[in-house]
């Protein structure tokens, strides 16, 4: 390139990136094809002539996104800026989530979308856009219980149900059976059966990812008497899915407990095109980063300093 293509490859980066000049009205004034402008302007970056740099606090977000998206083969990551305060990880969650799933069902044909429990996923659906789909069934993925908006799925369902304009389906049962015998006579029941099918067949399923600590719902009310949170930390449990608890590496625990729960079995959420695990917070890195080990979700909705470590611990990097 002479020392002339230099200046007016200069000229046309300026014109266009200081002056906020249309590379028409920069042809224009230069007298030179939109074409050549564009290779001009493509070259300047390419170059380092040009050097873009996005002064925002989510830029660094941005930037995990895309890495998550290549490193765990997600379909989409949606990551927001950690606040000081943890107990608005899930307000902040919430309002992401339910963004991004009021556009996927804008621009998606679906039938069935399977739904969770969680505080994060109340928060979903209080920032959901209001929309009219009458095709749609909204369907519980997991039993709960009676007490607790967030423990209570029938609440949910019904009030995401409501909010769409769309039909609702119940997981009728708690979360846990007394044994896994009467759990396998549960689902025994046509009912249940064709429960299980249609909840399988689930276009999106929309769930949150628990852990063992105090500030789980699940482990403060949905526990069994006769299991504690030491039991399944001896087992390797570092976190919950549909009341299904899995180790570091995302792989079922032993323990009768995962064989209790009346849930979609945790192996088949990968018969569902889009599942959506929503959840963060320095209390659920662990539990993250075995998702994503396992590969159980196809979208992650996490704030950045849980994304950002469960990622390291992946990859089995130190963290700071």
């Amino acid at each position: 390139m002479t020392q002339s293509d230099e200046q007016i490859e200069a000229r046309v980066a300026w014109l266009y990136f200081m002056e906020g000049l249309t590379q028409a009205d920069i042809a224009e004034k230069l007298g030179m094809t939109r074409l050549r402008v564009n290779r001009m302007l493509v070259e300047a970056r390419t170059s380092g002539l040009v050097s873009i740099t996005l002064n925002s606090r989510f830029a660094s977000c941005a930037a995990l996104e895309q890495r998550l998206v290549k490193e765990f083969g997600l379909k989409a990551a949606i990551i927001v800026p950690t606040p000081q305060d943890p107990g608005l990880i899930p307000v902040l969650l919430g309002q992401a989530t339910g963004e991004y799933l009021s556009s996927y069902l804008a621009e998606n044909t679906i039938q069935g979308l399977g739904l969770g429990w969680g505080a994060t996923l109340r928060e979903t659906i209080r920032n959901m856009r209001a929309g009219r789909y009458p095709d749609l069934c909204v369907n519980s993925m997991m039993g709960g219980l009676t007490h607790g908006s967030e423990l209570n799925t029938f609440e949910t369902a019904s009030d995401l149900a409501n909010r769409l304009n769309a039909e609702c389906q119940y997981l009728a049962a708690p979360i846990y059976a007394g044994s896994p015998k009467s759990r396998d006579i549960i689902l025994a029941q046509d009912v249940f059966r064709e429960t299980f099918e249609r909840i399988a067949a689930n276009d999106i399923a929309v769930l949150s990812i628990g852990d063992l600590s105090e500030r789980s719902l699940l482990v403060r009310y949905g526990l069994p008497r006769d299991v504690s949170t030491e039991d399944l930390r001896a087992k390797g449990a570092v976190g919950d899915i549909m009341g299904q608890f899995y180790d570091e590496n995302g792989r079922l625990i032993d323990h009768p407990l995962n064989r209790r729960a009346i849930a979609l079995p945790l192996d088949d959420l990968s018969r569902i095109p889009t599942v959506v695990l929503a959840s963060g917070g320095a209390n659920k890195t662990l539990a993250v980063a075995g998702a994503l080990r396992a590969k159980r979700a196809t979208v992650l909705v996490c704030d950045e300093d849980t994304a950002r470590k469960a990622c390291e611990l992946v990859r089995g990097e130190a963290i700071a």
